[in-house]
């Protein structure tokens, strides 16, 4: 067991580098994992985590002490741990670890979700974690939108990125444009109530940024263009509860 108590350790620098710097994390093909749960997840489906790392008030007991039981783990001083900053309460339990490529090619034939420049890293996490939850299994995410692997989007997927093949960089027009299903687009201007759309086969949703929104070239390529009723006195919703009424509405279509 090592004990890291300075700033100035190179471990400890390298470690402020994954945490701050997308570019580190696309050189060196590694992220950091913050949490049981997300550092279990992954070990599930990627195999076990060589590089642990504990809070030194976390040995001390309770879950990551039970979790982490015998194995060889690093040991950070809590102001080391607090000052990489992944989140604003550390859990006291980070792991290195590889950045998983795709386990599939992009499929033309199956459910996907893609993301037009969503750049905010806790609307793409949510994305990500209520499309593995309704069942989609590959993201397509266009450039500009936040990272899938950085620390705080995979904090706010909550381990959806361990269930989906995704594939960043994508070209989401060449997509739409083979796309073997329908794709919808969520926008207003001459947009037909979801409640009231159809759709057949499999089914590509796109969704934008907040304010932005989809590129008016995705919304002239899809072959929908879905509004969400909303007879309240909002005129809007966040771009993740938006995702989750139209995922969860085909969901409910194929199970009815």
């Amino acid at each position: 067991m090592k004990l890291i108590q300075s700033r100035d350790n190179a471990f400890f620098k390298q470690l402020k580098r994954l945490a701050e710097s997308g570019r580190e994390r696309r050189k060196s093909g590694l992220t950091l994992l913050d949490g049981v749960h997300l550092v279990e997840a992954y070990e599930k489906r990627h195999g076990r985590l060589d590089d642990l790392l504990v809070a030194e008030s976390a040995l001390a007991g309770g879950e990551v002490a039970a979790y982490v039981g015998q194995r060889p783990v690093t040991v950070l001083a809590d102001a080391l741990m607090r000052e990489l900053g992944l989140v604003d309460t550390p859990s006291g339990l980070l792991a290195v670890a590889p950045v998983p490529a795709p386990t599939a090619a992009v499929d033309r034939k199956k459910d996907a979700i893609l993301l037009d420049g969503v750049q905010d890293p806790g609307n793409v996490g949510t994305l990500l974690r209520t499309a593995a939850a309704a069942g989609v299994t590959q993201a397509l995410l266009g450039p500009g939108c936040a990272a899938a692997w950085s620390p705080k989007v995979l904090r706010a997927g909550q381990g959806a990125q361990f269930v989906l093949d995704i594939h960043e960089d994508a070209d989401l027009p060449a997509f739409i444009a083979d796309f073997a299903g329908t794709t919808a687009v969520t926008c207003l201007d001459g947009a037909t109530p979801l409640y009231e759309a159809n759709w057949h086969g499999p089914l590509a949703w796109v969704f934008g940024a907040e304010g932005q929104g989809v590129r008016r070239e995705l919304i002239d390529a899809a072959q929908l263009r879905i509004r969400i009723p909303m007879p309240g006195a909002v005129e809007s919703l966040n771009v993740g509860a938006a995702a989750a009424v139209c995922l969860f509405e085909a969901v409910r279509r194929r199970l009815s």
